[in-house]
């Protein structure tokens, strides 16, 4: 199986997402954070990815006679490059966006049924909007929103900070013409 369909998954997304922000899980806590998952599923998918080098140890111990272990994502093989994005078909790009979505509604359901949940709260928004850009002017914008990412790309956990799930989703609404590059 290659990382881009072991990636595409919506129980290893999830995963992932656990483990996001320099996080060290043990497969205990990952079920505690999701309680949605079947314990044998979570333990089989936490292993595909070990096994494939997407997750990696970062420590152990032992706990009542067994080997407990605590594992990281390793973000430099979770990287799909450009290349990688190139050569997918129409198809790749529909069943990743399918999982993603899929995932993300997973990871939006669990929070809603969390004891306190609070949308209003804790600011959740999913809203949407168009936006008309011009190439140039959608790589302006993908820049100046990486570069806004960036700068908080490198908190970990502290006080007062939990984790948020941010999910950004660009795709012209029109098909491209002559008029601006495009067919």
């Amino acid at each position: 199986m290659d990382t881009l369909e072991l990636i595409l998954h919506p129980v290893r997304l999830r995963i992932m997402w656990a483990l996001s922000g320099g996080r060290t899980r043990t497969t205990s806590d990952l079920c505690e954070s999701l309680p949605d998952v079947p314990k044998t599923t979570l333990y089989r998918h936490v292993a595909m990815l070990a096994d494939a080098g997407l997750l990696e140890v970062a420590s152990e111990q032992r706990v009542r006679g067994m080997i407990e272990r605590h594992y990281r994502l390793r973000h430099d093989a979770l990287r799909i490059d450009p290349d990688t994005a190139q050569a997918m078909s129409n198809e790749d790009h529909r069943h990743g966006f399918a999982v993603a979505m899929a995932a993300l509604l997973a990871e939006f359901n669990a929070y809603l049924d969390r004891p306190g949940a609070d949308p209003a709260a804790d600011r959740v928004g999913y809203r949407q909007g168009t936006l008309w850009l011009s190439p140039e002017e959608m790589e302006e914008v993908a820049g100046e929103l990486l570069e806004v990412l960036r700068a908080r790309a490198g908190n970990g956990p502290a006080p007062r900070r939990r984790p948020h799930v941010i999910s950004a989703i660009f795709f012209p609404t029109e098909q491209r013409n002559q008029d601006d590059g495009g067919l």
